[in-house]
């Protein structure tokens, strides 16, 4: 009984390494659909021995893949034009226009901003207006969906499965459920948060103007912002403009844009 016991075990683990190699040759990442559903299967795998719950690995097999999503990643061109170029594409003067209107309208938000975060209402009111138009367009794409599909997909899935494993804790603790909208690489909110900034730097609820604002004023904290120092290339603060957006020409058009609102050279 005891050689036929052994072997029992022996066979089971035999079986569960074999399993277990199936199951990282299918969550291999891919370019087409076609390895998408065996992903799932394999990454739920790995997810429930990250601590994801049942809640959160529902949602992440009703995910789809998400083919705007690909399209969306494969054409970011607008990154490498010119600065006066940039700003021209993204309306910097009417950011400009309505972001200081937005500033005295708001003036006890942003003066409760700076005392907490040490963040001026300029820098602020540029990211949220680039990146949202205030608050007007923030996605209207399945945020999961997305950022499984990202996950899965062979350019950058390490930095995506970074990105799922965030969105499924937070479906976890029910600050997103698995119909929750963001935009193409799925960020959600009136910043455009990526979920694991969202799990990290989260402050209320982003898709509200104060959630958002101080969500974004503490990230920028996080990443060396110190009050009262400039923020314009060459000075204190524009590294943690820059650990924003990695593309220099969103990185100078916030400083260019948040300094003309708040009326001065920051």
């Amino acid at each position: 009984m005891m050689k036929a016991r052994k072997f029992g075990i022996f066979a089971a683990t035999v079986a569960g390494l074999a399993l277990t190699a199936a199951a990282a040759a299918a969550a291999q990442c891919g370019n087409t659909s076609a390895g998408f559903d065996a992903w799932k299967q394999a990454f739920a795998q790995e997810a429930k021995a990250e601590g994801i719950g049942p809640t959160g690995i529902a949602a992440l097999m009703s995910t789809t893949y998400n083919q705007p999503t690909i399209n969306a990643d494969r054409g970011m061109k607008s990154f490498h034009l010119s600065l006066d170029q940039f700003l021209a594409k993204r309306g910097g003067s009417i950011i400009v226009s309505r972001g200081r209107k937005l500033k005295d309208s708001n003036a006890a938000l942003f003066a409760q901003i700076q005392q907490r975060y040490g963040v001026p209402p300029g820098p602020l009111l540029a990211i949220w207006g680039m990146e949202t138009g205030f608050g007007a367009i923030s996605g209207n794409q399945n945020m999961l969906s997305a950022v499984a599909t990202l996950a899965y997909d062979c350019r950058r899935p390490e930095f995506f499965k970074d990105q799922i494993y965030a969105a499924l804790k937070l479906v976890d603790r029910g600050t997103f459920s698995a119909s929750t909208r963001g935009s193409m690489h799925g960020e959600v909110g009136q910043t455009q948060f990526m979920p694991k900034t969202v799990l990290e730097y989260g402050v209320g609820n982003l898709d509200t103007s104060s959630g958002a604002l101080m969500s974004t004023a503490n990230y920028l904290k996080a990443h060396g912002w110190v009050a009262g120092a400039g923020y314009q290339p060459g000075q204190t603060n524009f590294a943690a403009i820059q650990a924003w957006n990695a593309a220099s020409v969103y990185q100078q058009a916030i400083a260019q844009i948040g300094a003309k609102i708040d009326g001065g050279d920051h």
